[in-house]
This record gives C-alpha cells, structure tokens and sequence, in this order.
C-alpha cells in the first residue's frame, strides 16, 4: 500500500515557504468555490460589524421568506443592508448574466420575476452558496480590523 503524498509547505526548522518555480506555480482557473471567496473578501473590505450581522441573518431570511421578500427587505432598509444585497446582486448578475455590477434593485426583482422555476431556484441556490463565503469572510475581515 502507497504512503499518501504529503504537500511540502516549507522547511520546518526555517519557518519559510520554498520558492515557487514554474513547475509548481498553478495557472489553473480558480474553481467557482475560490471565485465566490474571492468575491466575498473583495467586497466586504469596508464592512463594519452591522454589515456582518445582516450577512449571518440573510439566508435563514430567505430560507423563510424566500429571495425576492429578502431582497425587497434590504432595499426597504436602506444603508447597511442595502449596500449587502447590491453585492450579493453583482455577484448573481456576473455569475448568470457575466457582467460584474450591479443591474439594480428593480431591473434585477423584474429579472427574477420572469424567471422560470428552475432558474429562480439556481439563482437562490447561488445566493445561498455566496452568502455562506460573505458570513466567513467579512466576520474574518472585521474582527481582523478590530485588532489592527
């Protein structure tokens, strides 16, 4: 039976990490996974701890109500969580339509209101996908900025 392969993240007594060279750097694209993450670190930058709450309490929101009441919700609010859903908007626009902003709050509930079932639930799944990296990452952010 083959020992399994271990990854190398450095020597141990160094404490540095080797220097990648071409045959270990990756040029693979990032999976949808890294892309949501990425997305979800990117757009939190300016968050403060209210963004944080809202970004927890939004998927047990639209677990409840459903997406488009959630989203009606936040815009109704206005401020932090508005500014919450423009980004969880932009992310679905760039990942169903491929353009990287946000269409806005009523051309994008008359979008959801033409969908088919399939789609609208896609899209809700998408949400609930990229919601899960935004609770991580911007309570990661904001408690590392607390530190700072």
């Amino acid at each position: 039976m083959n020992a399994p392969k271990t990854l190398s993240l450095g020597s141990k007594t160094s404490g540095t990490a080797p220097t990648p060279t071409p045959s270990t750097q990756s040029t693979a694209p990032l999976t949808l996974e890294q892309q949501r993450a990425q997305d979800a670190w990117n757009q939190c930058e300016k968050y403060e701890k209210e963004h944080v709450n809202i970004a927890k309490g939004l998927p047990a929101l639209i677990m409840n109500s459903g997406l488009m009441q959630v989203l009606a919700f936040c815009h109704e609010k206005g401020k932090a969580n508005e500014l919450v859903a423009t980004h969880l908007r932009t992310w679905l626009n760039q990942r169903f339509n491929g353009v990287a902003r946000d269409p806005g709050f009523e051309l994008f509930m008359q979008s959801l209101l033409k969908a088919n079932p399939a789609d609208y639930q896609a899209i809700t799944t998408e949400a609930f996908a990229w919601l899960r990296w935004m609770r991580q990452m911007s309570s990661a952010r904001v408690k590392q900025d607390q530190k700072a």
